[in-house]
């Protein structure tokens, strides 16, 4: 078992909002080594199970909780096929709708009488799962997580009412401009990769999926491609004991792999007809991967072009100066295959092509000129600060040590995250720049009144919906 600690100072300065410096040690200390007063420790432990299984843990017994976050690699939507679409989420609603001898709503009820706390979730990548329980309760919420995994029941019933709750979903969200939006702009830039369809299910598939489905569904979920964090009140022996019971009798999964692509259609723009007040507006291209050498400072540079929502460029230049959004961000997307930089917005239709042409010349702006020091600053201060502010809850921290597993990070990222964010500068966000940012590269998709719309392709009918 290996140790390491995460050293946080927190620092609050003499101003309107508090601001936060993470420092991070990975490391090994000696057990007796006693932090400062300004700053609180973090101690990741790597367990090992007799099996073999691993985690990753942070004791924390100042309360009687433990919260236990899981993922099972490649393991979500994209393993589904055309016709079975929503495959996988219909599965994570069901998994906890009784298990073993216990049907649904007996099930249900010892998770409610013991203040039990189970669910599972599916995205395009990955399979994942979640667990909070009270200490003293442990040992049959343990039980109750095993049985959902070994033995999930899928009878009819649930199955039936789960399936009547997603097709109800999937209808509602096809009134919803956004959902619109984000449907078309997923079936062009993901075009021919299974990330285009619809994760959630159509109308047609969801009413195909059978318990026998589900079922095989489960071989997904193996010894191999799990990944666990724990945080709470559990000591590594204790977890060593208890992951095998746990998770020692998964298989082994065996899944086919899929080969990275670049985002497709890029400089085409796409319309739906919406009758409302505003157009929604998705525009996207090429991003970066977490594992990439340069990704944290993509992550100074957007924070500065539009991530950091008031005082970013962007909305500077589109909402403050000319009044016409309400908000616009920009994220980065990171999947397994491919990876996407992509700008959120909404405006009257008459201003459109206005804010279209504004995000490209910010674009073209980043590349061409450097930022100031005041923005290399601010970027600097709110992405090493916010970390500590997120690390409120036991299921913040499982949350956070979860993600850096899913992603193959190493233990020692938050580490190695820190000195990177440190040490960017100007020129290296200006490199970046000129590396990433391709303003005549949009994917653009526009949802909404048709007047002053020109030179896009019509989309009249929503893909992979009906």
């Amino acid at each position: 078992m290996k140790t390491r600690y995460f050293l946080i100072p927190v620092i609050f300065l003499f101003c309107a909002l508090p601001v936060f410096s993470l420092t991070v040690l990975a490391k090994e200390q000696a057990s007796s080594d006693q932090p400062s007063s300004k700053q609180t420790f973090i101690k990741i432990q790597e367990v090992d199970s007799a099996s073999g299984l691993k985690a990753w843990l942070v004791e924390d017994h100042s309360v009687p909780v433990i919260s236990m976050q899981f993922g099972f690699k490649d393991a979500g939507s994209k393993q589904d096929s055309a016709d079975k679409q929503g495959l996988s989420q219909l599965a994570s609603n069901t998994m906890d709708e009784g298990a073993g001898d216990l049907e649904s709503q007996a099930f249900q009820g010892e998770l409610e009488n013991l203040s039990i706390h189970l669910s599972f979730s599916s995205g395009r990548d990955h399979f994942s799962g979640e667990l909070k329980t009270l200490t003293r309760n442990k040992g049959r919420a343990f039980e109750l997580l095993n049985l959902a995994l070994m033995k999930p029941r899928f009878d009819a019933e649930p199955l039936e009412r789960m399936r009547v709750a997603n097709i109800s979903r999937v209808k509602g969200s096809m009134t919803q401009p956004d959902w619109i939006a984000s449907r078309i702009q997923n079936d062009k830039i993901f075009e021919g990769h299974p990330y285009a369809l619809n994760s959630g299910g159509t109308l047609t598939s969801l009413k195909k999926i059978t318990a026998d489905d589900l079922h095989t569904f489960m071989k997904r979920l193996g010894r191999n491609n799990l990944r666990v964090a724990v945080a709470g009140d559990i000591t590594a022996d204790e977890l060593k004991v208890e992951l095998d019971k746990i998770f020692g009798s998964l298989p082994q999964a065996t899944l086919p792999e899929s080969a990275p692509f670049t985002v497709t259609h890029p400089g085409k723009t796409y319309f739906h007809e919406k009758d409302i007040p505003q157009t929604v507006i998705e525009m996207s291209q090429g991003g970066i991967s977490r594992k990439d050498p340069d990704y944290q400072i993509a992550q100074v540079m957007n924070f500065v072009l539009g991530s950091s929502g008031f005082g970013s460029r962007l909305t500077e230049e589109v909402r403050e100066k000319r009044g016409l959004t309400y908000g616009i961000f920009t994220y980065f997307v990171d999947y397994e295959d491919t990876q996407v930089l992509h700008v959120s917005t909404s405006t009257a239709t008459s201003n459109v092509n206005e804010v279209i042409k504004i995000t490209r010349e910010e674009w073209k702006k980043m590349i061409d000129t450097a930022i100031s020091e005041k923005e290399l600053k601010d970027a600097k201060n709110y992405l090493i600060g916010a970390l500590p502010l997120s690390l409120t809850s036991t299921d913040k921290i499982a949350g956070l040590l979860i993600s850096i597993q899913m992603d193959d990070l190493p233990i020692d990222y938050l580490d190695q995250r820190q000195q990177k964010i440190e040490a960017t500068t100007i020129a290296d966000v200006q490199r970046v720049a000129q590396r990433l940012l391709k303003p005549e590269s949009f994917t653009t998709i526009l949802v909404g009144k048709k007047e002053g719309i020109e030179g896009a392709e019509i989309v009249t009918t929503l893909p992979n919906v009906e």
